[in-house]
């Protein structure tokens, strides 16, 4: 089964790592190296089958085998928080490293790679934003689960950066 997950994983990554940036690409927001350690929690993303029946999503970072390189790890539990574990592993790696540090290119199994640009971080690194260089997808990240409250301002901070929120979902935990 996790095979079969990997390569649906694979050609869903696949045709979206080619797609073109748009001609106005997104503006980034510079983050600290220390935005990449430690697990962020997935409270809104677009919908895609790959993602159908997630929950509690999930990414933690780690440090690389090399300098400045990134280890991802992305999870979810199958339909309910408590549910079976799905993860996938890949190696990051900041393309503008000693920058702004916002721009983190993705290498998943089977030589599938993904963009990931930090749009938005809150002032206190609380949460962030993160999108596609098209801004086809998009996801909010925090520590910790938000109150219904702080995640109006949080998709609310998505819509002023561009995004059709009407297009997000937002997975139970």
């Amino acid at each position: 089964m996790l095979r079969y997950l990997t390569i649906g994983a694979a050609l869903l990554l696949s045709s979206c790592a080619s797609i073109p940036a748009p001609d106005r690409a997104p503006k980034t927001a510079a983050v600290p190296m220390s935005h990449y350690s430690g697990t962020w929690l997935e409270i809104a993303r677009r919908p895609m089958w790959l993602t159908d029946g997630c929950v509690a999503g999930y990414t933690t970072y780690g440090p690389g085998q090399t300098p400045g390189a990134v280890a991802v790890e992305d999870g979810c539990h199958a339909g309910t928080p408590s549910g079976k574990l799905k993860t996938i592993k890949g190696k990051g790696t900041l393309t503008d490293a000693g920058g702004d540090n916002s721009r983190l290119r993705v290498q998943y199994p089977l030589f599938i790679t993904w963009n990931y640009w930090v749009l938005y971080e809150a002032p206190d690194r609380s949460w962030f934003i993160s999108a596609d260089p098209a801004m086809k997808n998009l996801w909010i990240y925090a520590r910790a689960v938000p109150s219904p409250q702080a995640r109006e301002v949080m998709v609310a901070k998505a819509k002023a950066l561009g995004y059709d929120v009407a297009k997000l979902e937002f997975p139970a935990f």
